[in-house]
C-alpha cells in the first residue's frame, strides 16, 4: 500500500519528509497508487487537485516539467492565460531542469501560475496550476534544492493523460470535449469523426443513450448539463452522407494474412462494435447472428420512436461496407459451436457478445414458472417458442395475456412494426418494472391502443433505474404510474389473464449506509383488472445455447471473464456485453466490444493482453474523484440548455414515429458552446 513521504490533496497536507518509509504509515484511502504496472512502483502521482510524492529522491522539479508539457500540448489555444502560460511555464521548467536559473524563477512562476487559474476560459487553464500552486506554497523548499543543481537531475518515466470528468463517465471514452470543439468550429466531419474512433453506431448512440456524460457534466454546477447526446445526434444526422463514403476496405491500412481469421457471435452492440474494430485492425472478421437481422436487443428490444430501424440498419451496414460478412440466422448450439469455429472452420478467435435476452420471473402465485425464448426462423414469421425441460405438464402451458418484457418488445418490432399485424393486448395492460424496457413497454402499449395502460413499480418513481427522461414522457403520454406497489398474484381464469393483485409497499429507514429498503404495508392489498401483464423485471443469459460448450459461468449464469483481458476460461474465446455484465446499457456494451477487440489483437499479435496504461490512469483517477468534489475556478454566466422539439403526446401515443428532432445549426453553435472544456491532466511518475 502507498506511503506518501509528501504531498496535497483535496485541502489535505501530507508531510513525512524525515521518516524512513518503514515509518510511513499507508494511505488507507488510497489503494489506486500501489503500482503502476505489475512490478513497476507508482513513485509519484501529480493531478487536478493536488499531487504525491511516494519515495525520497524523486525530482519534483522533473516532473512537474513534464506536467506542464502535457498541459501545453492540450492548450486549444484559444485564449492567451492557457496558450501563452502553458509555453511559458513548459520553458521555465525546461531551463531549471537543465541546471539554469534561479530560485527567483519560482517567484514568477507563481504569479504566472495564480493568473492562468483566474483568467483561462476552460478547465484546462484553470486546472493546470492547480498542483504547481500548492507544491509552491507547501513544500518550495524542495523546489530550491534542486535549483542550480549542476549534477544533473535524476530523470524518472513518466505518463501523462489528458481527461475530463464527462470522457471518464462514458464507458467508451469518446472525447466529448474533442466533438464539441469541432461543432464550435463548423467542422461537423470532423466531430462525427471523433465518435467514430470508438464505435460505428453514432447516431443510434445520439438517440438512446443513457448519457452517463452528461450526469458528470461540471456545468451542472452552474445551471444544466451540456446536451452532449443531442450533439451527438445532431452531427451523425447532418453528416449522415458524408459517411455514407468513409467506410471501405480501403480505409484498412494493415490488413492481415488471410488465415487470420476471427468469428463474432452476435450483432448486439457488443458484437458489432467488436467486429468493426477488429476489421479496423485488418482482421478478416465473420459475424453469425441467430436472428434474420442485425441489432440485437438494440434492434428488436428499443420501439421506433425512440430508435427508427432504417438508421441502425444502416450502422450495422457499416461491417460490410469495411468487408466483415454477417451470416443470419446462425445459432450458436444449434448452428456450430465454439469448438467447430476454432478446430474445423480456421478462426484464431472467437468474440461472444449473445446479450442477455431471457427475461426473468417475478416468483407470485398463478405465474407461469418457465420462459419462452424466441426464435425467429425467418423475416416475417411469427415467433417459435422453446422451452427449457419442464418440471410439470401445467409449466408447458402458455397464459393468454402474459408475456415478459423482452419478448413483448420483440413482437412489437416483428409484428407491429415489421408487417403492420396488430397485436391483441386488450383494453388494460399492466407493466410490472422500472427500467427502461418497462417503459419502453408501457409507452408501446399506448402506441398499440390500449386504453389503459398502467405501471407498477415496487419503489418510489425517483428510484427508478429508468432514464428520467424516459419516465416523463411515458407520464405525458398518459401512463399511469403505481409507485410503492408490489404484485403479489397473477388472476388466471381459463389460460387468461384477467387481473393482478397487488399490495402497497413503504419505505423503511436506511441501515448501515444503505439505501432504505421497501416492505410490505399491512392490510392494503387490491386488484387491477386487466386483459394482459407484462413483468419486466431484468434479463438473464439464455444458457441453453452454452449447454454444449466447455464456457465457465458465474453464480449469476453470466459468462465468466477475465476482467483484464476479457477471455473466458477457453483458450482464445472472448467475451463481452450483457452476457458478461448482465444486462447493462447499449453505450457500456459497445465499450465491451472495443475493449475485447484491443485485447484479441493483443492475443494474436503477442500471445497474451498487453498492459494498457489508458485503463490504469482510468482507474487511478476514478479512484480519486470519488473522494473529491469539483468546482469551478471562474465564475461562469447561467444560460439554460437548448429544447429539443418533440412530437405532441396526444399525437405521438398513438404512432411509432420518431418522437424527438434533431436540432438546428443555430442550436448546435449555442449548445456547443455550453462547454466548460474541463480537461485536467493526470501524470505518473515510475521506475520503467
Amino acid at each position: 500500500m502507498a506511503k506518501v513521504v509528501y504531498g496535497y490533496w483535496n485541502k489535505e497536507l501530507y508531510d513525512n519528509r524525515g521518516k524512513h518509509l518503514f515509518e510511513i504509515a499507508p494511505l488507507e484511502n488510497f489503494k489506486e497508487f500501489d503500482e503502476f504496472d505489475p512490478g513497476n512502483p507508482l513513485r509519484a502521482y501529480i493531478g487536478h487537485k493536488g499531487f504525491f510524492v511516494f519515495e525520497h529522491g524523486i525530482s519534483i522539479l522533473d516532473s512537474f516539467r513534464h506536467y506542464l508539457s502535457k498541459a501545453a500540448d492540450e492548450s486549444c489555444g484559444k485564449c492567451t492565460p492557457c496558450r501563452v502560460g502553458t509555453q511559458i511555464l513548459k520553458r521555465k521548467f525546461d531551463t531549471l531542469v537543465d541546471g539554469e536559473g534561479g530560485i527567483e524563477e519560482l517567484v514568477e512562476i507563481e504569479k504566472l501560475c495564480d493568473h492562468m487559474k483566474r483568467t483561462s476560459l476552460c478547465g484546462l487553464g484553470q486546472s493546470a496550476p492547480v498542483a504547481l500552486l500548492y507544491a509552491l506554497k507547501h513544500f518550495r523548499d524542495e523546489f530550491e534544492k534542486e535549483i542550480g543543481n549542476k549534477a544533473g537531475i535524476k530523470k524518472r518515466p513518466v505518463y501523462a493523460y489528458a481527461t475530463t470528468p464527462c470522457i471518464e463517465a462514458c464507458p467508451a471514452k469518446v472525447e466529448v470535449p474533442k466533438y464539441i470543439d469541432y461543432i464550435k468550429d463548423g467542422k461537423f466531419a470532423h466531430s462525427v469523426g471523433v465518435v467514430l474512433k470508438k464505435y460505428p453506431w453514432a447516431a443510434t448512440c445520439g438517440r438512446v443513450c443513457v448519457r452517463f456524460c452528461e450526469l458528470a457534466c461540471k456545468r451542472t454546477n452552474v445551471d444544466e448539463a451540456v446536451g452532449i447526446k443531442v450533439l451527438k445526434r445532431f452531427v451523425a444526422d447532418r453528416e449522415r452522407y458524408v459517411t455514407d463514403h468513409w467506410f471501405s476496405k480501403d480505409l484498412i491500412k494493415n490488413p492481415k494474412h488471410k488465415d487470420l481469421k476471427v468469428a463474432v457471435i452476435g450483432t448486439g452492440p457488443a458484437g458489432i462494435s467488436a467486429a468493426y474494430h477488429l476489421l479496423l485492425n485488418g482482421y478478416h472478421v465473420d459475424v453469425l447472428e441467430a436472428l434474420p437481422e442485425g441489432g440485437g436487443m438494440a434492434k428488436v428490444g428499443i420501439p421506433n420512436y425512440r430508435l427508427p430501424s432504417e438508421i441502425l440498419d444502416k450502422e450495422i451496414s457499416i461491417i460490410e461496407e469495411l468487408g466483415g460478412r454477417i451470416r443470419y440466422n446462425q445459432r450458436l448450439g444449434k448452428d456450430f459451436n465454439l469448438k467447430q469455429l476454432l478446430n474445423e472452420y480456421g478462426y484464431k478467435a472467437v468474440f461472444l457478445g449473445i446479450g442477455a435476452h431471457k427475461g426473468k420471473i417475478i416468483g407470485i402465485p398463478g405465474e407461469p414458472q418457465e420462459i419462452p425464448t424466441p426464435i425467429l426462423l425467418e423475416q416475417g414469421k411469427r415467433p417459435e417458442y422453446k422451452y427449457a425441460a419442464h418440471k410439470t405438464r401445467e409449466a408447458k402451458k402458455e397464459v393468454f395475456g402474459y408475456k415478459q418484457g423482452i419478448n413483448f418488445l420483440l413482437d412489437v418490432n416483428n409484428f407491429v412494426i415489421n408487417q403492420g399485424q396488430p397485436l391483441q393486448l386488450g383494453e388494460k395492460l399492466v407493466v410490472i418494472g422500472g427500467g427502461n424496457v418497462a417503459m419502453d413497454c408501457v409507452r408501446s402499449a399506448l402506441r398499440m391502443g390500449v386504453k389503459d395502460v398502467h405501471l407498477v413499480y415496487r419503489r418510489t418513481k425517483a428510484e427508478m433505474p429508468a432514464d428520467h427522461e424516459e419516465v416523463e414522457a411515458a407520464e405525458k403520454e398518459g401512463v399511469i404510474f403505481h409507485e410503492l406497489t408490489h404484485p403479489t398474484q397473477l388472476k388466471v381464469e381459463n389460460g387468461k389473464v384477467v387481473g393482478l393483485e397487488l399490495t402497497k409497499m413503504e419505505l423503511t429507514e436506511p441501515q448501515d449506509g444503505r439505501r432504505r429498503g421497501v416492505r410490505a404495508v399491512p392490510n392494503s392489498e387490491f386488484c387491477i383488472e386487466c386483459d394482459y401483464v407484462v413483468p419486466a423485471v431484468g434479463q438473464a443469459v439464455d444458457v441453453d445455447s452454452l449447454a454444449e460448450e466447455t464456457v465457465a459461468l458465474n453464480k449469476w449464469g453470466l459468462i465468466d471473464v477475465q476482467e483484464e483481458t476479457m477471455m473466458t476460461n477457453m483458450d482464445g474465446i472472448f467475451a463481452g456485453g450483457d452476457c458478461v455484465t448482465g444486462p447493462a446499457t447499449l453505450i457500456e456494451a459497445m465499450a465491451q466490444g472495443e475493449k475485447a477487440a484491443r485485447c484479441m489483437d493483443d492475443y494474436l499479435q503477442h500471445g497474451r493482453v498487453l498492459f494498457s496504461p489508458e485503463d490504469r490512469m482510468s482507474k487511478i483517477i476514478d479512484g480519486l474523484t470519488k473522494k473529491d468534489d469539483e468546482q469551478l475556478y471562474v465564475p461562469v454566466k447561467a444560460r439554460r440548455r437548448t429544447r429539443v422539439a418533440e412530437l405532441d403526446p396526444e399525437y405521438r401515443k398513438r404512432k411509432f414515429d420518431e418522437v424527438e428532432k434533431s436540432i438546428s445549426v443555430e442550436e448546435a453553435y449555442g449548445e456547443a458552446d455550453r462547454c466548460l472544456r474541463c480537461y485536467r491532466i493526470s501524470l505518473v511518475v515510475t521506475d520503467r
